[in-house]
C-alpha cells in the first residue's frame, strides 16, 4: 500500500522589496531607544550648535536631552499648564516656549528660572520662535493673533489679527529678520513683513494647517494639513508647486534631511514618509506604534526623534563604522556549525560508519484528517489555519485536493450558519485573486447549488451573498472596461503598422506577378 502524500502547498512568487540607495541609507539606524514622558509630545527642536541637544515639549515641561542621553540633562517646569513649542535661539543659549495659560516664557539654557515673561495673548500660545535678529520673538495664539516682541524691553512691537481661526504653526525667516509665516485652522498660511502692518502674501492650503517648513534657500515653503503636504513657490507669488497625498490621516509635522535633499512628514497614521525633493516621490517609510505628533532630525541625519500621542519618545541613532566592526567581531567569535558536525559538505571516508536516524514525517492537522477521509473536518482545519494566519494558500490547496478526489461537494455540505459564513467570507476575500479564481469559482457555484434553498433564512449569510454579488458585478464591469481598452489599443497598433498595397485580381500587376512566379526555376528531385 502506497504511503500517504501530504497536501502540496503551492508557493506563489512574491515581489521583493526594491533595494535602493535611500533604502540602504534610511535603514542604517540602530534599534530605537524609547523614553516615557509625562504626556503627549507636541514639539521637538534641535539646537543648531554642537553637541546638538534637543528640546522635548510634553505636558507641563520642556526637557533637554543630550545627543545620546536617555535622561534629560535639563528640565524647565515653570509652567502653570500645558507647554507648547519649545524652541532654541540660533546661538543655542536661549529657549522660548508658549503655554496654555497664554503667557510666553523665555529661559536661559544654563539656568532654570524664566528670565522673561511676555503677556498679551488671551488664549493658549502654540507658536513661539526667534527671528534671525535674535532679539525679537514671534508668538501666535488661539486668540487669532500673532505678535512680535522685543526681548530686552519685554515689549510688544507689532500685532497682527488677520486669521479667522486658531493659529497652530509659524516659522521665521533665517535670511531676513523682518519676514515670518503663520498657518491657521482657517486653511490659510500668510507671509508677514514686520515693516508693514498687514500680511504681504496669502496661500490657501484647503485644510487646517498643522505645520510649516521653509527650505534653506527660502524660495519654497511646505505646509501640512489634513492628509495633504503642499509645496509653494514664494518666488512666483505663492504659486502651488506640488500637492502630496501619501498619508491617510492628518499630517502633524515636517522636517528636512540630507542637507535639504529629503523631506520628511509625520502623521497620525503612525507613519513617517521620506520624499525625494527632486521629484517628490516617497523613497522610504518608517512605522511606529502610535500616532505621531512631532518629528525632529539631527544635523547630518545622525538621529531621528519622534514624539507620539501616548507619551513615548522614540530615538533612532545612525550606525557608525565601529558598530559594524563590533558586529563582525561578535559574529566571528560565535561557535560555528562545523564545530559540532564535520561541515555540511563532509564526505565519509571508507572506514567511517554512518549512523542515520529515520526521519519522521509530521503531518499537518488537515492532512491527518484527509488521511482518515474526514473531508469536512479537514476543510474546517484549513479554514481555521486561514483565520489564524491569513494565508490563503493552505485552504486553496486543501480545496484543490478535495476537488481532485471528487469529495469537495461533500465537504461543503451540512454546514451551520457560522461555518457557512466563514466559507463565504473566504471566497469573497480571495475570489478575484487571479491565483485562486479558477478553483474558488467552482467552490462558489457548489455553495450556491447546495444552499440556495436556505436563502432568506439567515441575515448573516444573506449579507455575504450580497457582498459576493456586488463583487462579481464590479469585476464584470472592470473586465468590460478592460476589453474596451484592449480594443482601442488594437486599433492604435493597427493604424501604426506599415501598409502594403495589394493589387486587385485581374489587374496587370497581378498577372505580372503570376508570370514572374511561373518563370522561377524549379528544383527536381534526383
Amino acid at each position: 500500500m502506497a504511503s500517504f502524500k501530504p497536501t502540496r502547498i503551492q508557493v506563489y512568487p512574491k515581489l521583493g522589496e526594491k533595494v535602493t540607495q535611500d533604502t540602504l541609507y534610511w535603514k542604517n539606524y540602530k534599534a530605537p531607544v524609547q523614553i516615557k514622558e509625562f504626556g503627549a509630545i507636541t514639539n521637538i527642536d534641535f539646537s543648531p550648535l554642537a553637541p546638538h541637544t534637543y528640546a522635548v515639549t510634553a505636558s507641563t515641561r520642556v526637557h533637554i536631552y543630550g545627543p545620546f542621553s536617555q535622561e534629560p540633562v535639563k528640565t524647565f517646569t515653570r509652567f502653570k499648564d500645558t507647554a507648547y513649542c519649545g524652541r532654541f535661539r540660533s546661538d543655542g543659549q536661549l529657549l522660548v516656549a508658549g503655554c496654555e495659560d497664554s503667557a510666553v516664557r523665555l529661559f536661559d539654557v544654563s539656568g532654570r528660572v524664566a528670565i522673561r515673561m511676555f503677556k498679551g495673548h488671551t488664549k493658549a500660545v502654540h507658536v513661539a520662535d526667534f527671528t534671525s535678529a535674535r532679539y525679537h520673538i514671534l508668538t501666535a495664539s488661539d486668540d487669532y493673533t500673532c505678535r512680535l516682541w522685543d526681548i530686552p524691553n519685554c515689549a510688544e512691537l507689532n500685532l497682527y489679527k488677520e486669521h479667522a481661526d486658531y493659529i497652530r504653526c509659524g516659522i521665521t525667516s533665517k535670511l531676513n529678520r523682518d519676514l515670518f509665516f503663520t498657518g491657521s485652522y482657517d486653511h490659510k498660511l500668510k507671509l508677514f513683513d514686520a515693516r508693514v502692518k498687514k500680511s504681504v502674501m496669502t496661500m490657501d492650503h484647503g485644510q487646517p494647517v498643522e505645520s510649516l517648513l521653509l527650505y534653506p534657500s527660502e524660495g519654497l515653503i511646505v505646509s501640512a494639513g489634513g492628509r495633504y503636504v503642499k509645496v509653494w513657490d514664494l518666488l512666483k507669488g505663492g504659486q502651488p508647486l506640488v500637492s502630496l497625498k501619501n498619508h491617510h490621516k492628518t499630517v502633524t509635522s515636517l522636517c528636512l534631511g540630507s542637507n535639504g535633499q529629503r523631506l520628511l512628514s509625520a502623521s497620525l497614521d503612525r507613519h513617517v514618509k521620506v520624499y525625494n525633493t527632486t521629484n517628490y516621490k516617497v523613497v522610504h517609510n518608517f512605522d511606529y506604534a502610535a500616532s505621531i505628533l512631532s518629528l525632529g532630525l539631527a544635523p547630518g541625519d545622525e538621529s531621528i526623534v519622534v514624539g507620539m500621542t501616548n507619551g513615548i519618545l522614540s530615538i533612532k541613532h545612525k550606525k557608525t563604522a565601529e558598530d559594524s566592526k563590533d558586529r563582525t567581531v561578535r559574529q566571528k567569535r560565535q561557535p560555528s556549525y562545523r564545530v559540532f558536525v564535520k561541515g555540511k559538505n563532509y564526505v565519509p571516508k571508507q572506514d567511517d560508519y554512518l549512523v542515520s536516524k529515520p526521519v519522521k514525517d509530521y503531518l499537518a492537522k488537515y492532512d491527518k484528517l484527509l488521511r482518515k477521509f474526514n473531508v469536512s473536518k479537514a476543510l474546517d482545519a484549513a479554514m481555521e489555519h486561514w483565520s489564524r494566519f491569513r494565508k490563503s494558500e493552505v485552504p486553496v490547496a486543501v480545496i484543490k485536493e478535495l476537488d481532485r478526489r471528487g469529495t469537495l461537494k461533500n465537504a461543503l455540505a451540512g454546514r451551520d450558519e457560522k461555518e457557512l459564513n466563514q466559507l463565504l467570507s473566504f471566497v469573497v476575500a480571495n475570489l478575484i485573486d487571479s491565483r485562486f479564481t479558477a478553483i474558488l469559482t467552482t467552490t462558489a457555484e457548489m455553495l450556491l447549488d447546495i444552499y440556495q434553498s436556505t436563502v432568506g433564512m439567515s441575515a448573516l449569510v444573506d449579507r455575504q451573498l450580497l457582498r459576493l454579488q456586488e463583487l462579481l458585478d464590479k469585476e464584470t464591469e472592470y473586465q468590460q472596461e478592460l476589453m474596451e481598452v484592449l480594443g482601442m489599443l488594437d486599433v492604435l497598433f493597427a493604424s501604426n503598422l506599415p501598409r502594403k498595397e495589394v493589387a486587385p485580381p485581374g489587374s496587370g500587376l497581378a498577372k505580372g506577378a503570376a508570370v514572374a512566379g511561373s518563370r522561377q526555376p524549379q528544383i527536381q528531385a534526383s
